[in-house]
């Protein structure tokens, strides 16, 4: 049976006890939660499980602050124990829709890793189903009357060799796995594992036809001011792409840039939530920049957020490719062991990358409209990957995805 106590704490702010209760000797009656309506009251505890290795730097407390900040979001934060020891903090946020209220992760849709904030070897603890069942159901009644569906999408079921404390809970195969490369303390090492022949004769390429323009220097913004330039031509550079192709730019809402230059602008000591990396050319176009990737990095592990390049200027040098090839280089040699580029089914992944890490969707209704959004999104979720199994028809989308796209590179996710 599920109980749930509503009470108020000083600050005004709703908070929501569901716990379960069972015979004592019954493990499903040990979970309890509260829901949070603001960041700070957790920040203690949150910034305790940024430090560990496996929690996504995605739920990372400036992370999630900053997206919080700059797109007014409405938070519905879980905290989680297990026989009275903190177990999880869920960092979600309410989003309304024309017709489903959704509970999702924060800033889940310019996300290429999440996992939940989780103490350590919490994975030992949800060790059955009827326990993952028991958690799913007080995390639906804790968000009773807040969301009608509660969405975790992009999970790996595993993480650099652990698994994840959600895998048991029921989900959907996400249609776009991540893809990584691993680094092996220096270029050439890391390169053995890939045809490092053909990559480095492609960077001599780039290399010489730059050269031909009047060289150029592989630069990473040291200075805000530096980062929020690079981050300004990232958005210019990229919008004009999305436009050459018809598709949305999902960067373009001022919320989202606001986000991404809060991010910029701050240094932490455990995360370094953005660093801008840029192919800056010499000579007569001095100062003109034709490539720029954003960089995030938690430990010995790099996630690429995004990249753009100038075709009009440089697309026959490759110049992104030459990116790539400077930033693995730089961080094959400062202790990173993980290069990740992120969410997304793309060619030049899979050129550079020897790990395919699945992703699942956990969906859990929480209301009548909840179920009818759920069974949606498993319809949508099967119909993409039908389309992707059928290598017939994928090849075919694929080669006129890049016949639109020409010679480019794009961390969006299909």
């Amino acid at each position: 049976m599920t109980n749930s106590e509503l009470t108020m704490d000083g600050s005004g702010d709703r908070r929501v006890h569901a716990s379960l209760r069972a015979d004592p000797t019954d493990a499903v009656g040990r979970f309890e939660i509260s829901l949070h309506r603001d960041m700070e009251t957790l920040e203690t505890e949150w910034r305790m499980l940024d430090t560990l290795p496996a929690n996504s730097l995605h739920h990372a407390y400036h992370w999630c602050r900053a997206w919080a900040a700059t797109h007014a979001s409405d938070l519905a934060l879980l905290r989680i124990t297990f026989d009275g020891e903190l177990l999880l903090i869920l960092p979600l946020e309410v989003v309304r829709g024309r017709v489903f209220r959704t509970a999702r992760l924060i800033g889940t849709e310019h996300s290429n890793l999440n996992t939940g904030l989780f103490v350590r070897d919490a994975a030992a603890t949800i060790t059955t189903p009827a326990l993952a069942e028991a958690l799913a159901r007080a995390i639906c009644d804790a968000l009773r009357g807040l969301a009608d569906i509660v969405m975790l999408d992009r999970l790996p079921n595993d993480w650099r060799g652990d698994p994840s404390p959600l895998a048991l809970f029921s989900g959907v195969t996400n249609p776009n796995p991540s893809f990584q490369l691993p680094l092996l303390g220096g270029i050439q090492p890391t390169l053995a594992q890939l045809n490092a022949k053909r990559r480095r004769k492609k960077m001599r390429i780039s290399e010489r036809r730059l050269a031909e323009m009047g060289g150029y220097d592989y630069v990473v913004a040291r200075t805000s001011d530096e980062a929020q330039a690079l981050l300004d031509t990232f958005f210019r550079q990229k919008a004009k792409r999305f436009a050459t192709l018809g598709f949305p730019d999902v960067f373009q809402d001022p919320e989202t840039q606001a986000f991404f230059h809060a991010l910029a602008a701050r240094v932490d000591d455990e995360v370094q939530l953005m660093e801008l990396n840029a192919i800056r050319l010499r000579g007569e176009n001095d100062g003109r920049i034709v490539a720029v990737a954003g960089l995030s990095r938690k430990a010995d592990h790099v996630i690429c957020q995004f990249g753009s390049i100038d075709e009009a200027l440089a697309g026959d040098a490759s110049p992104g490719e030459l990116l790539f090839y400077r930033m693995i280089e730089r961080l094959s040699g400062e202790g990173v062991r993980l290069f990740d580029f992120g969410v997304g089914d793309q060619p030049y992944k899979r050129s550079w990358c020897t790990i395919e890490t699945p992703l699942r969707d956990i969906v859990l209704p929480v209301t009548l409209a909840g179920r009818l959004a759920g069974v949606r999104h498993y319809l949508v979720v099967r119909a993409k990957r039908a389309i992707k199994a059928n290598k017939a028809v994928y090849a075919r989308i694929q080669r006129t995805r890049r016949r639109r796209q020409g010679k480019t590179f794009d961390n969006s996710a299909d």
